[in-house]
């Protein structure tokens, strides 16, 4: 549980290092602080669940473009997820995570979501497992 729950605190801060970054971007919602960090948690947690169940699917079906791409429709994949993500938080609720566009904005923010997300992971690691 503890392991999850850090996750999903690394990921909503990944999201938002990515709504300051790139234009296009942003948490829509919230007029306190505390509202606005439990908005970035939950679309963090509904951003983890898609990551965990339908990336997996599309990934396999994509395994043709992978080899085509030699790997970059790892970085659209991302992007669909985060668009996606933002679909389920704009269609089911009135607040949650809001991409202007696909073409360049879930782009690069697919891109600052992996790489933050990857520098958090690395400074979180066990130093004896370094």
């Amino acid at each position: 549980m503890l392991a999850f729950l850090v996750r999903t605190v690394l990921t909503a801060v990944a999201l938002w290092v990515a709504t300051l970054i790139v234009p296009g971007i942003d948490f829509v919602g919230g007029s306190t602080t505390a509202e606005k960090v439990g908005i970035a948690l939950v679309v963090a947690v509904i951003f983890g669940v898609l990551n965990a169940i339908i990336k997996p699917i599309v990934q396999i079906i994509a395994i043709p473009f992978y080899i085509l791409t030699l790997g970059l429709i790892h970085i659209v994949i991302n992007a669909a997820m985060l668009e996606l993500t933002a679909w389920i938080t704009r269609n089911t609720t009135h607040w949650g995570l809001e991409v202007d566009d696909f073409f360049w904005s879930a782009i690069f923010g697919a891109i600052v979501v992996s790489v933050v997300g990857w520098l958090l992971a690395l400074l979180m690691r066990d130093p004896a497992d370094r």
